[in-house]
């Protein structure tokens, strides 16, 4: 898939809020710092599209963007920010649980997980989740430019191991850097498949 525009359409606190049309949406989500914002950016070949910054928690908001006109790239919420008040992460969770459960045009959803680090508990209790509810969902290795092909291969297989004991079928796994590129294509050509097979 070529990305040939891709727009902010609008950012909302509420689901309710959000746009009332039967577009295609895919979500990206992933614990805070995880580097959403970079491989949104990345994807949709704009540095400037999604806002990037230094402080983990950021994107507070479910952020909708167009593309080519035919599908929106909606930014979740980060999840599993320890430094955000208990109110302020039930807030969260409540907004990221409703928008999965309500959005009927969620097609799929994209868990992004920082390859620097052995299975979190955050990670694995909402990918779980995710499967208890039956949520269509691939898994987004982000930041492979900052580890070693070692120590990648290490994490990655904790993760597999881990999935493993309650998951018969693995989800989808992508591998991917802002920075190089890598997994740009992989994802845009796995939305392109989705959403052909759903015009068949």
């Amino acid at each position: 898939m070529k990305i040939k525009s891709a727009e902010f359409l609008v950012s909302n606190s509420r689901v309710d809020q959000c746009p009332v049309n039967s577009i295609l949406e895919f979500a990206f989500i992933g614990r805070s710092n995880v580097g959403k914002s970079s491989l949104i950016n990345m994807l949709a070949n704009n540095k400037s599209l999604a806002k990037i910054s230094s402080t983990p928690g950021k994107t507070r908001l479910i952020n909708h963007f167009l593309i080519n006109d035919e599908w929106y790239l909606v930014d979740l919420p980060g999840y599993g920010y320890a430094r955000a008040s208990k109110e302020d992460r039930r807030e969260f969770g409540k907004l990221i649980t409703r928008y999965i459960a309500e959005r009927e045009n969620l097609i799929c959803l994209y868990v992004l997980i920082d390859c620097r680090h052995k299975p979190l508990k955050t990670d694995l209790e909402f990918i779980h989740w995710l499967g208890s509810n039956q949520v269509p969902f691939s898994l987004v290795f982000t930041k492979t430019d900052k580890v070693s092909s070692s120590v990648l291969e290490s994490n990655l297989s904790a993760y597999k191991k881990e999935l493993s004991k309650t998951w018969e079928n693995l989800p989808p796994i992508i591998l991917s850097s802002a920075k190089t590129g890598l997994g740009r294509d992989e994802i845009l050509d796995h939305i392109s498949e989705i959403i052909s097979g759903l015009k068949l």
